[in-house]
């Protein structure tokens, strides 16, 4: 099992900096304006309330413009990451940002090894659990991190999303299984020219059951759970329409579909 984690890191390594080269993360908006939010973070402002204060961790943070948003909002973040290189453009990101964010780099299952003391918020973003092979061990690593009081956020890709194909059949897995889905694609979901060499990845769907549950028998308190009928990328192309503020939706009957959802958990 520890060889999916050389097969990711080399997928997303080779892609962070078309990402970060790529008008799709705004990067350049985030130097210019220094209250500029992601997209992903606007989109999260009404269910997250105000993190002014709170000491936080961003969890799977790819190149930290989420981070830097939640940062920017007032919180004291630290972005965690497996990706070398994506934490080079992170860094590069927030300097040229003027953002005082510190990014370390780990496995997630490893944040509490490298991770000095409790956090008030541990925030993960869209497409982060897919990575992940346990579900269970991920959510004791983030109940781990809590001080108590503290607050897990996610807004995650729905898992009846990541089960559909491109004709919106059902053809991949919903529950977690002990072996991973094995892709082969090239090209990545942001606009870019970059062609790249490491198009394998290892992935594995984490029902909605199964993650509320894990969430639980590690002892956090689930405090919100709401459905979304948008995801922020274009998940399913030639299905989805652009509905502003960066988000896509089924082009026909969107209510058929639970886009991403956004859960909350506290520590006790």
């Amino acid at each position: 099992m520890t060889d999916y984690l050389d097969v990711n890191r080399a997928n997303w390594d080779e892609r962070a900096p078309a990402h970060a080269g790529s008008p799709d993360y705004h990067v350049e908006d985030f130097v210019a304006d220094p209250a500029y939010l992601s997209e992903v973070v606007r989109f999260d402002l009404p269910r997250l309330g105000d993190v002014a204060g709170l000491r936080g961790v961003h969890l799977q943070c790819h190149i930290g413009t989420d981070t830097i948003s939640l940062a920017r909002l007032g919180a004291t973040m630290t972005g965690l990451d497996f990706s070398g290189a994506s934490l080079e453009q992170a860094r590069d990101i927030a300097a040229r940002a003027g953002a005082g964010v510190p990014f370390v780099q780990s496995d997630v299952y490893a944040a509490r090894d490298v991770l000095d003391g409790e956090f008030d918020l541990v925030y993960t973003g869209i497409g982060a659990l897919g990575w992940l092979p346990d579900i269970n061990r991920w959510a004791r690593t983030v109940a781990s991190l809590l001080a108590p009081g503290g607050r897990l956020f996610i807004r995650e890709g729905h898992p009846m999303l990541w089960t559909l194909d491109d004709n919106l059949m059902l053809s991949e897995p919903y529950f977690e299984l002990p072996h991973p889905q094995v892709y082969d694609e090239p090209g990545t979901y942001v606009s870019t020219e970059h062609e790249f060499q490491h198009n394998v990845t290892h992935e594995w769907n984490h029902g909605l059951g199964e993650i509320i549950t894990a969430v639980l028998d590690a002892g956090l308190v689930i405090t919100g759970l709401e459905e979304h009928q948008s995801v922020p990328w274009d998940a399913l192309p030639g299905k989805m329409r652009r509905i502003g503020g960066g988000e896509f939706q089924l082009i026909e009957r969107p209510e058929r579909l639970p886009h991403t959802y956004t859960l909350q958990a506290r520590a006790v």
